[in-house]
């Protein structure tokens, strides 16, 4: 079916020969590794996004890992977040030994609900990780006040969040300035901008990036850069256990060239999001997502609700049939076999997230969809939730 050129893929990578000359100038280069393209790329990230610190990883989920160590979250402690996300929010949590607190999410925003964050908190609980899910910006405001309350730290799971933007202090500032104290994002191919695969970590601290920087590789004292540009002979040394999260220079290569088209892929999503909004409208009872005041989402994925007593699978099959890919709503974590109970804990009902699982479905949205398959897409939607509306309109075609 990916062969059908009449296909319409969920999501689709915006790549060129801008990045494959890119790839080829860090090949060429002789250093491959981490080195002198991950730096300019870390500093043109830092610059775009208005962070003091920017230090890239291997992906988000590492990325994620190094904050919560970096934040000193250890066995026994808890972090708070949502079992709606991606299952590597809840991993990184439980490679540090800590245990994830799932709290409900807002259904009209499917971010963690602050609300309901203050009551989760007990003596063990050492951080809050939010996540910026979709790309629609949490509530930060909110969940800074209830963090600095408590002092506990705030991590943004900004993975899918590049070019989203927050109202701060009366401005529109970047998700990743950070609001908080650390903002992670992903490089997946599924995001807006592609590395392949790669993550970044953002942090207004020099102490905490000093802490990254020395994770990601294996706490080595001296980095390799330094040892190689030497003209005497340095041994480097490892004060402590750490990892192999490093970004290579190729990859780093093909995320400057990226960086540089973000503006022009916000705003075509941006407006692919407004005319889906205005098709769904005549479609009865699907609900189209919700855009806070205080925000404007990259709209890295567009997720509608089914009207009620609609059945997810039998819509997307439906759709599928038709050469529309979808995806289900946002997993939970809990849900999973990974996460059995005593590996967890809910701080109360869950019952929003599971619906938001169970009857939300993500629709194609990519830079390269014309109006044509936008309408193609609304069509076998309606047909799918609304038959009878479907027969109405083929018999008065």
């Amino acid at each position: 079916m990916l062969d059908d050129p009449k296909f319409i893929p969920l999501a689709k990578p915006v790549l060129d020969e801008r990045e494959a000359a890119a790839a080829s100038r860090a090949i060429l280069s002789g250093w491959v590794t981490q080195g002198p393209e991950v730096a300019a790329f870390e500093n043109e990230f830092a610059e775009l996004v208005g962070a003091a610190h920017a230090c890239a990883v291997s992906n988000c989920t590492s990325a994620l890992h190094l904050a919560l160590l970096a934040a000193e979250v250890r066995s026994g402690d808890e972090v708070i977040t949502a079992s709606h996300s991606y299952i590597a929010t809840a991993n990184s949590i439980r490679y540090c030994g800590a245990t994830p607190v799932f709290v409900d999410i807002e259904p009209a925003t499917f971010n963690l609900n602050p609300d309901l964050v203050e009551s989760a908190i007990t003596g063990r609980t050492r951080a809050i990780m939010c996540v910026h899910q979709m790309g629609m910006p949490s509530d930060l405001d909110a969940l800074r006040r209830i963090a600095r309350r408590h002092s506990l730290t705030l991590i943004e799971d900004a993975a899918c969040a590049i070019g989203s933007q927050i109202r701060w202090d009366n401005q529109w500032t970047m998700i990743g300035r950070p609001h908080a104290d650390i903002a992670c994002f992903s490089f997946h191919p599924r995001k807006v901008i592609t590395t392949g695969d790669g993550g970044m970590l953002t942090t207004a601290s020099a102490d905490l990036d000093r802490k990254f920087r020395l994770l990601r590789q294996h706490s080595m004292s001296v980095p390799d850069t330094i040892r190689h540009a030497s003209n005497r002979v340095i041994f480097e040394q490892y004060p402590e256990v750490g990892y192999n999260y490093r970004m290579t220079d190729i990859q780093a290569a093909v995320g400057r060239e990226q960086l540089k088209r973000l503006p022009d892929l916000i705003a075509r999503r941006r407006e692919l999001a407004i005319r889906y909004h205005q098709l769904l409208a005549n479609v009865r009872g699907v609900v189209a997502p919700y855009e806070p005041a205080f925000a404007r989402s990259n709209w890295q994925s567009y997720a509608i609700r089914l009207p009620d007593g609609c059945d997810q699978v039998a819509v997307m099959q439906f759709m599928l049939d038709r050469g529309i890919a979808t995806r289900r709503g946002i997993m939970c974590a809990h849900r999973e076999p990974a996460f059995q109970p005593g590996q967890y804990r809910a701080a109360g009902s869950l019952m929003e997230s599971e619906a938001a699982q169970d009857r939300a479905i993500v629709l194609p949205l990519f830079d390269e969809m014309t109006s044509t398959q936008q309408d193609r897409v609304v069509e076998a939607l309606a047909a799918a939730v609304c038959p009878e509306i479907a027969i109405s309109r083929s018999a008065n075609v």
